[in-house]
Order: structure tokens, then sequence, then C-alpha cells
């Protein structure tokens, strides 16, 4: 399914990337060539990093997300509404981050099928806490890690339309995806994605 299906942390500093994963994939659209990218994406400081490290850092997470996705696909996130277009962006990052993935179909929808609408604290600790013991990779992660995972997890939710606040009592929202997206998804075998980002079971 994913090229690369390892646990990773890198996350909590490369977060949702909401307008940036727009223009990228405008200029992707465009078919431009790597050297033509990095041109406008390095030199010319698109995104207005600070330094050229995080430019390329920043280019490089969003193009690993992007490259799983089709054409149409580019097409939604650039130019489709907006509550498609961030859905969009999330389900690229559940197709590249194993940790997450497993977070948003274990936990939130779960909750989501059973009309637990909360997402507290809790939920993080103990999914986690699965995860290390599952994993000896996720068990060698400092507690700092999972605070900052926990940040970054619902700061994505709450920017991707899926949690009304950051705060407990976190009220989670079934996301509105577009019904040609949706039906894409579908023929293409995406149906526990479709799942994850509108709460719909078939």
């Amino acid at each position: 399914m994913q090229k690369e299906w390892k646990y990773r942390s890198t996350i909590k500093t490369r977060p949702f990337f909401y307008l940036e994963t727009k223009k990228m994939a405008e200029l992707l659209l465009q078919e431009l060539d790597e050297a033509q990218l990095r041109q406008i994406v390095i030199q010319e400081n698109l995104f207005q990093m600070k330094t050229e490290n995080r430019r390329k850092e920043v280019a490089n997470t969003i193009l690993r997300r992007l490259e799983l996705l089709d054409a149409f696909l580019l097409q939604q996130i650039a130019h489709g509404d907006t509550a498609t277009s961030k859905l969009l962006v999330l389900y690229s990052i559940l197709k590249t981050d194993r940790l997450f993935y497993e977070f948003m179909n274990e936990v939130f929808r779960e909750k989501v099928s059973v009309l637990d609408m909360k997402l507290t604290n809790r939920d993080f600790s103990t999914f986690f806490e699965n995860k290390r013991q599952q994993s000896e990779t996720v068990a060698s992660w400092k507690d700092y890690t999972f605070y900052k995972l926990q940040q970054v997890y619902i700061r994505i939710l709450f920017e991707a339309g899926l949690l009304k606040t950051q705060k407990e009592p976190r009220e989670m929202l079934n996301g509105m995806i577009n019904m040609k997206v949706k039906e894409h998804l579908l023929m293409h075998g995406e149906q526990i994605y479709v799942e994850i980002l509108t709460g719909e079971r078939r």
C-alpha cells in the first residue's frame, strides 16, 4: 500500500502544511520537472521559510505525500472546495504516516462508528501505550515525543475540519467530501480512507 510503512515520529515537525500543499499541487499539475520545482520552492522560497534546510525539508515532505495521488486528486487539492481539499491533504498524510493512519483507523474511526464523538487525552495515552507494547521502535521513543505527537495530531485534525476545538472536550466532526472525489476514492479501493475522512460506513 505504502512505499515505506515504518513507524516514524517526523510528523511532529512536519504538520498539515495546507497552503503549502495547495501550492505544490498546482506546480505538479503544470508537469514541471524536479529542477524547476526546486528552483521555485527552494531558490525562490515559495513557502516563505527562513532557512534553506527548512525549505528543503518541507518541500520533500509535501512531495512524498503528493506523489501517491493522481492528477484528479491533485486538481481537487489545488482547485476543489476547501472542505474536500483539506480532507485530501489529510488523506495524503494518512497514506504516508503509519502511526497517524493507525490512530485514525483504530481510535478516531472506531469512536465515530459508535457515536462517541469526544476525543480525550485518555484516547491518546491508551493508543500510544498499546503501540509501545506492539513495536520496539515506538517503545524506544521518549515521553516528550508522544506529547508532541498528540499536539500535532490534534492540530492536524482541527485544521482539516475533523475537530471543533483543540481543547478538551474535543468534539469530533464528520468530514464533508465532494461526491465525485468520494466515488473516485472508492473506485480505487480506498474505502477505509473514505470511512476515516467522512465517518460513513458502507
